[in-house]
């Protein structure tokens, strides 16, 4: 490894390295306020590093991992997006019963995953990410069963998680066993070269069905999302947040990489199987959504119609077209930047009014019935977030969504772009539901929206609630940064 090679690895070492540093500290002495400032200094010190190099050449550090713009983009959108996950979870944990510190080294772990799977064009470093992730998780989703108030929910959804990750784990490892025993190699671009050869077989082809599948699982695609509500209800807030956003958008970046350099994208069976996944995720998703009074379950299925709606622009990217490809891959990046931050702003009104511990969470829909005149600015601010979900103009989901459409028009994929137009007019219905619950005058006292909120939440919130609104509002400086990321890609 050259003195180059190891400059360029330093951001995801800082990353590795927090985790040890909080075993360190805290086998000495337990301050939670002290480790969730090492944690939050650390993910601000990396995304630093990486957001100052970007615009540099690509480093191909080892053969399994390479710092380009794309990953380097991906990298710093993790770092500062889990920024909330320490924010957001110091308040949640501080009023919980249970032992503090591990959460923090648990998310770092999961954190770094995040990171290795965002650099990744190998197979290996590409399975030892997404492991790292979701051991990580499965400790994080069964957190709170600790201390006085346990929920038995929180300990299923953990062990739920776990079986149905391993199954998707299992999934990928064989789609790679197949994959190699086609083409003999691991690396992406690899082959790439040997597909357009001509050597893909019926292993080769089962090998990527096998990945899909395994994708499928972690993106929650219908019909492989069946942990999702059951594991966004029973996993404390923060962590269904952290679950919902890095981990999803992470392994969506990697399976375009994935699609994109291998050639996979392009064959038609591919994007076949793409299309039905697509239009299922965007039914069932939203479908299922409208018949939730749970707010985690509606945001649950909300994810998986989202995800849906993602393919359409994943579709287009194989045009044959460099100014459609961009366009689409452009629809992609923005939709993840725009879905990660209006889904942090919604969670963050969740973990605001939820009673840890009590071992209770704001989650059902009556609990906010009132909440514009008990508490106007968190209404104001959870009404943003689910405007954004829904596409209303001004609100960064609009530009995202109107993205992912212009990307489907650009590859003609009008039967797509109907199911989209159906779908995103359910969910409109099912997100301004929640809205007038809001609006609606409370029936009884609601101890929820007595709860003290601090001072830093607040902030939190309300810093990430004016990005919404400024991506809706001004774009342009996001669309110049995925320019530079996606050429990577052309």
């Amino acid at each position: 490894m050259t003195i180059e090679e190891l400059i360029a690895l330093v951001p995801l070492l800082v990353v590795a390295s927090i985790s040890v540093i909080l075993m360190l500290v805290v086998s000495f002495v337990r301050h939670h306020r002290l480790i969730s400032l090492i944690t939050l200094a650390g993910f601000i010190a990396a995304g630093i590093m990486v957001f100052q190099s970007m615009g540099q050449p690509a480093i191909q550090i080892t053969p399994l991992i390479i710092l380009d713009d794309f990953s380097r983009f991906f990298i710093v959108m993790t770092c500062f997006a889990s920024v909330p996950a320490v924010l957001l979870a110091y308040d949640y944990l501080r009023r919980s019963e249970d032992l503090k510190e591990e959460y923090y080294m648990l998310l770092s772990l999961a954190v770094l995953g995040a990171v290795v799977l965002a650099a990744s064009n190998h197979f290996a470093s590409f399975f030892i990410g997404v492991e790292l992730l979701s051991v990580s998780l499965f400790a994080m989703v069964g957190y709170m069963v600790h201390g006085e108030h346990k929920r038995v929910s929180t300990l299923e959804a953990s062990i739920k998680y776990m079986i149905l990750s391993g199954v998707s784990s299992s999934f990928l490892l064989f789609g790679v066993a197949l994959i190699y025993l086609n083409f003999g190699v691991l690396t992406f671009e690899g082959i790439q070269q040997k597909i357009l050869n001509g050597t893909l077989n019926g292993y080769g082809m089962m090998g990527i069905a096998m990945l899909l599948i395994g994708v499928g699982f972690k993106l929650s695609w219908v019909p492989f999302h069946m942990w999702t509500p059951d594991v966004y209800e029973g996993a404390p807030v923060p962590v269904t947040a952290f679950l919902a956003t890095i981990s999803k958008v992470i392994v969506f970046a990697l399976g375009l990489r994935f699609l994109h350099e291998s050639g996979a994208l392009g064959l038609f069976n591919v994007q076949a199987a793409l299309a039905f996944i697509g239009v299922l995720s965007m039914l069932v998703g939203n479908g299922l959504a409208l018949m939730q009074d749970n707010l985690k379950r509606l945001l649950a299925y909300s994810s998986i119609a989202h995800f849906g709606y993602l393919i359409i622009a994943l579709i287009a990217a194989s045009s044959a077209s460099a100014t459609n490809k961009a366009l689409a891959m452009e629809a992609v990046g923005f939709y993840l930047v725009a879905y990660v931050v209006t889904t942090w702003v919604a969670f963050g009104a969740l973990s605001a009014l939820s009673q840890p511990e009590h071992g209770i969470e704001a989650e059902n829909l009556k609990d906010y019935r009132g909440l514009f005149w008990q508490r106007p600015w968190l209404a104001a601010i959870f009404s943003v977030a689910l405007l954004s979900l829904a596409g209303v103009p001004l609100t960064a989901g609009f530009i995202a969504k109107f993205y992912v459409f212009a990307a489907g028009a650009s590859y003609t994929l009008w039967f797509l772009l109907g199911i989209l137009i159906i779908s995103s007019a359910i969910g409109l219905y099912y997100y301004l539901k929640v809205i007038m619950e809001m609006c609606k005058p409370a029936e009884d006292e609601n101890d929820f929206q007595k709860a003290a909120i601090p001072f830093e939440n607040k902030l939190i919130l309300l810093v990430m609630t004016a990005f919404v609104l400024y991506l809706g509002i001004s774009p342009q400086a996001l669309i110049e940064s995925l320019n530079s990321a996606i050429k990577v890609l052309m």
